[in-house]
């Protein structure tokens, strides 16, 4: 049995949320047009004391005989005041504290006296604490005045109520600011986290293009070198064996489409709609054969050695793509610089702790400096350091040119 809320809670409900929101709505403007809140408070406050001062003050008058024009004079500059309480707190309760002062030394004892209330609420509200003092030592001497001067009763009965009233005042306007700073401070975090967010979003966007820029260029580069092979092969067989030429055109149409399928594979990725991008595999060890095969197609003869294979525990999708990019990448400038009747070998070898993967040519030693250059060797070297690992290139003592890559296994002793 399910217990349905009371249909008048739903009602409370949406009503207290129409009021949050109208007062929220008033708070608004009043902080934007203070003026109109503030004049009517003063204009109300002064019409409650001048219609006391025309006769209801000598109900609590200590002297009843003094003129009304002095009256009215001293319920003015206890009203008055009022609008610049906001603004100019601690001047309004220094205004209404000397005319307090004159109201209980002439013995009027003027009810509007309790108006000071109002400018140490708005002490407390943005003022320092030490602030309170100084409405203390303005508060203070009008109330000991009146008591020590016409002492019908003790003096204490109408000091320390008095004191205590305006205690709870200044209390409320503590807590009211320190609810205010604390929404404040809500407001702050949430506006800082935000900025964090974004620029961790804009880090991540970052890295990102640049892993983007990284695949381009390895596709881009590989496939181009490779295509540029298969045509200056097609052109010097097209005269003599027309048949190998319409081979290497194949080969140029295969290696073409499977460029344009990583590259739109690629930038699937930056399309605004996430749902619409093409999610293609990433090249894996296993397609090594293929990316040697095509190598080969363009030319250059490779030879390929995979060394103690491990039966468990594969490498991470992240790090045989490594090692497919580093390898994709070496071969590819031997390809562009190595030069003709170039040989290159492949090594991809196993152990517990590690993979080596060596890729080594036979060019010819004066044309090997260029192949350290450009964004390829910065490429693979980041590649290794993302999983722990390093990257050495170099000249061979024999001729040509060696890349060795270091992988650190995930599951070797550490």
């Amino acid at each position: 049995m399910t217990t349905q809320e009371p249909p008048h809670t739903t009602g409370q409900t949406a009503l207290s949320r129409h009021v949050q929101r109208l007062l929220d709505r008033l708070r608004a403007f009043d902080d934007r047009h203070p003026w109109p809140w503030d004049a009517t408070l003063t204009f109300l406050w002064t019409v409650a004391v001048l219609v006391d001062a025309a006769g209801g003050w000598r109900n609590t008058a200590q002297d009843p005989t003094l003129p009304t024009w002095f009256v009215t004079v001293l319920s003015l500059g206890l009203a008055l005041p009022l609008y610049w309480r906001r603004r100019h707190p601690t001047v309004v309760l220094t205004v209404m504290a000397c005319a307090t002062l004159v109201s209980e030394a002439s013995g009027a004892s003027l009810q509007a006296s309790y108006l000071q209330m109002l400018p140490v609420f708005h002490i407390a509200l943005i003022r320092p604490p030490r602030a309170l003092l100084w409405c203390l030592a303005l508060l203070v001497p009008p109330l000991v005045t009146g008591a020590l001067r016409f002492s019908r009763e003790a003096w204490d009965q109408r000091v320390i109520p008095a004191l205590w009233a305006y205690a709870l005042v200044a209390l409320l306007g503590i807590a009211v600011r320190a609810r205010r700073d604390y929404t404040e401070g809500l407001v702050d975090r949430a506006r800082r986290l935000e900025i964090e967010r974004d620029q961790e979003v804009r880090l991540a966007a970052a890295a990102e293009r640049t892993r983007i820029a990284r695949e381009m260029h390895d596709i881009i580069g590989h496939n181009l070198s490779v295509i540029t092979g298969l045509a200056d092969g097609g052109r010097y067989a097209a005269a003599r064996n027309p048949e190998r030429a319409a081979q290497a055109l194949d080969a140029i149409a295969t290696t073409s489409r499977e460029a344009l399928g990583e590259l739109r594979r690629l930038l699937g990725v930056l399309r605004d709609d996430e749902e619409t991008a093409v999610r293609d595999p990433q090249p894996t060890l296993a397609d090594l054969d293929a990316l040697i095969t095509g190598v080969r197609k363009a030319g250059l003869p490779v030879r390929f050695d995979l060394r103690d294979e491990p039966t468990a525990q594969p490498l991470a999708p992240g790090a045989q793509l490594t090692v497919y990019r580093v390898v994709q990448e070496a071969l590819t400038n031997t390809l562009k610089y190595a030069g003709t009747g170039v040989r290159a070998a492949v090594v991809l070898t196993y152990t517990p702790e590690e993979v080596r993967v060596d890729v080594t040519d036979t060019g010819t030693a004066t044309e090997l400096p260029p192949r350290g250059q450009g964004q390829g060797l910065l490429g693979m070297r980041e590649r290794a350091a993302l999983y722990d690992g390093t990257l050495d290139c170099g000249p061979l003592p024999t001729g040509g040119w060696a890349v060795r890559l270091r992988l650190p296994r995930e599951d070797s002793p550490s």
